[in-house]
């Protein structure tokens, strides 16, 4: 057996991988700290106290909030599989476990799942003795298979809300729809778009928006205008790309624009009358209410960050 040199302490601990996991996925000391149930200064100093020990930089603050630099990159990298490493080497020296739950979950729009992945890692803390699965089979009709007990949970924004007494639904967050353009489009000179300004236009979209969606239709609707016409493209990046060459308007998540807009070729804009929220809700079995609530928690606490786009000129006078 090799001996143990106490003079070397580590330099890294459970606390230190949940806390840098924590403020990758937040992206700010506070959305951090009410993930970790501490106060905004408990994290700021522990991350100090962290880059200390370790004599690097593990975050620099930008206009987006945190971004890990390439320390901090390395550091999350191997997060996630050590604080598993963790847990299982604690639960093998347990004489009595109790058994891991799973959860069975689904995003109903795709567009979700670019944050989703990253922000799970995060919540792995708050969702201690659950396997958390993602369902991507049921992400058409996530309804449906909560009703025939296929999966447990479904982040729904479309979805009618169910009738069933067997299915509990919360409300969630929102997340901003933009319409992304050609930084040389004509309508891409202003700060904000009216919805006549979309008359004519070819609207690119992945989904066509159902007769459903009212917080969608309503501030596009122009009284004794034909409705707006969309082109479906297979893939969201085919939307990207349809747009960057000046092909149409991308309709699109704020979570999808973001990180095409730092190249400078497309720009997002969105409505004089203000952002188009999409809200999402949590929809649950009743029988796994239990651990669905505790998912429900951490995934309000982890909504993900919203765009910064140019402010919307003021208006005078009522709106119409």
């Amino acid at each position: 057996m090799e001996r143990i040199d106490p003079s070397l302490p580590p330099r890294l601990d459970f606390r230190d991988l949940t806390l840098m996991l924590a403020l990758a996925s937040a992206r700010t000391t506070a959305g951090a700290a009410r993930r970790l149930l501490l106060t905004q200064p408990a994290v700021s100093r522990a991350l100090l106290g962290l880059e200390g020990r370790l004599g690097v930089r593990l975050f620099e603050r930008t206009r987006r909030g945190l971004e890990p630099t390439s320390a901090g990159r390395t550091l999350l990298a191997d997060a996630p599989r050590l604080l598993d490493d963790l847990a299982r080497l604690a639960s093998s020296t347990q004489g009595s476990v109790s058994p891991t739950r799973l959860l069975r979950l689904v995003c109903e729009c795709y567009t979700a799942y670019h944050w989703l992945p990253s922000a799970l890692q995060g919540l792995r803390a708050g969702l201690p003795g659950v396997d958390l699965s993602i369902a991507l089979e049921f992400t058409k009709d996530p309804i449906g298979g909560l009703e025939a007990g296929e999966i447990d949970a479904a982040l729904v924004s479309e979805a009618p809300t169910p009738r069933s007494r067997r299915l509990t639904e919360m409300p969630l967050f929102a997340d901003e729809i933009v319409f992304v353009m050609a930084a040389a489009h004509p309508l891409a000179a202003r700060s904000a778009l009216a919805p006549a300004d979309l008359r004519g236009e070819r609207l690119l979209v992945s989904r066509a928006p159902t007769r459903g969606m009212g917080w969608f239709h309503r501030p596009l609707s122009v009284r004794g205008e034909p409705p707006l016409q969309y082109d479906v493209l297979p893939l969201t990046e085919a939307v990207i790309d349809f747009a960057r060459a000046g092909m149409g308007i991308g309709v699109l998540s704020e979570w999808v624009a973001e990180p095409h807009l730092r190249r400078g070729d497309v720009v997002a804009r969105r409505l004089v009358t203000g952002p188009i929220r999409r809200p999402w809700r949590l929809v649950w079995r009743r029988e796994a209410s239990e651990i669905a609530q505790r998912l429900w928690q951490v995934l309000a606490d982890a909504a993900p960050r919203t765009l910064a786009l140019p402010p919307v000129p003021a208006r005078h006078g009522r709106a119409g």
